[in-house]
C-alpha cells in the first residue's frame, strides 16, 4: 500500500494514530480541525450497545474495549482498538448503533470525531475511506481470530497474547489492569487470572503489582503466547503498511 514518504510504517508510534499518519498530509489536517483532543479514563464510553454513536476516537496511547454482554450479565471482550485504529467501526457500514459496548481499558488521549464528520469523510472516497476499509478487514481477522483462541488455547497463552497487543496499541511498557479486569476480559475466573500472571511473573516475563502489569521480557512473552499474537498483527501489517 503505498504511504506518505513522511509517515514511516510503523503499526504503532508513541502518542500517534496510526491511520492518521498515513493520509495525505492535507487529509491529515482536514481531519484534524474537526477533531478534539481528549482525556479519558479507565471505564469511560465510546459507544453502548443499543444507543447511536454519537463521534469515532482514534486513540494517541490509550485502549478501547469492545465487549458483549450476555443475558446473566457475564462480558467477554471481543476486540481491542488501540493507536492502530479507531473506535465506531459501525458507522462505515452505515450502521447508527451497535450490538456491543466499547470502553476504555487503558486510560489515556485520544483525538475525537463527531460522526457526522466521519461520515461524510468516508463518503468522500480517496485515501481516508481507503484505509478505514482495509482497518475494518484487519479488526474483522482479529475477531474471527479471537474466537477460536478463546475456545482452544490455555488461559496462560491468551493472557500473554492480549498483554502483547495491549502494549503494541498504548505504546508503553506499563499498563493498568487489575485482576478483576483481566478475567472479565479474558472470559475467565479472577483465581485464574491471579495463578498464570503469578506464573509469568516467576518465569521473569512480566511484574504484577496492585493492578500495574510492567513487561519486562517482551521477547520471552512473545514464546508464552499463542500464535494467534502473530497471525493478527502480520495481517494488520500487511493491510495498513
Amino acid at each position: 500500500m503505498n504511504k506518505p514518504s513522511d509517515a514511516p510504517c510503523e503499526l504503532n508510534r508513541a502518542g500517534r494514530n496510526h491511520l492518521l499518519d498515513l493520509l495525505p498530509e492535507d487529509d491529515r489536517a482536514r481531519l484534524l480541525e474537526r477533531m478534539e483532543r481528549v482525556s479519558v479514563k479507565h471505564k469511560d464510553m465510546v459507544f453502548r450497545r443499543g444507543e447511536r454513536i454519537a463521534f469515532v476516537d482514534f486513540p494517541l496511547n490509550a485502549m478501547v474495549s469492545v465487549v458483549t454482554t450476555m443475558q446473566n450479565g457475564d462480558v467477554v471482550e471481543v476486540g481491542t482498538v488501540g493507536s492502530e485504529g479507531f473506535a465506531g467501526l459501525p458507522l462505515f457500514f452505515g450502521v447508527a448503533h451497535d450490538a456491543n459496548d466499547a470502553f476504555y481499558q487503558v486510560p489515556g488521549e485520544t483525538l475525537r470525531l463527531p460522526a457526522a464528520d466521519f461520515t461524510a469523510e468516508v463518503a468522500l472516497g480517496g485515501r481516508f475511506e481507503q484505509l478505514v476499509r482495509r482497518y475494518a478487514q484487519a479488526f474483522y481477522c482479529q475477531i474471527t481470530q479471537s474466537v477460536g483462541c478463546n475456545r482452544l488455547h490455555p488461559v496462560e497463552q491468551r493472557l500473554s497474547k492480549w498483554l502483547l497487543m495491549s502494549q503494541d496499541r498504548v505504546r508503553r511498557p506499563v499498563i493498568e489492569l487489575t485482576q478483576e479486569f483481566l478475567a472479565e476480559m479474558l472470559g475467565v475466573r479472577r483465581a485464574s487470572v491471579s495463578e498464570v500472571a503469578g506464573g509469568l511473573q516467576q518465569a521473569g516475563l512480566i511484574r504484577y503489582s496492585r493492578g500495574v502489569i510492567e513487561i519486562v521480557d517482551r521477547e520471552g512473552l512473545e514464546k508464552a503466547a499463542c500464535e494467534c499474537y502473530g497471525v493478527v498483527r502480520r495481517e494488520f501489517e500487511r493491510l495498513l503498511c
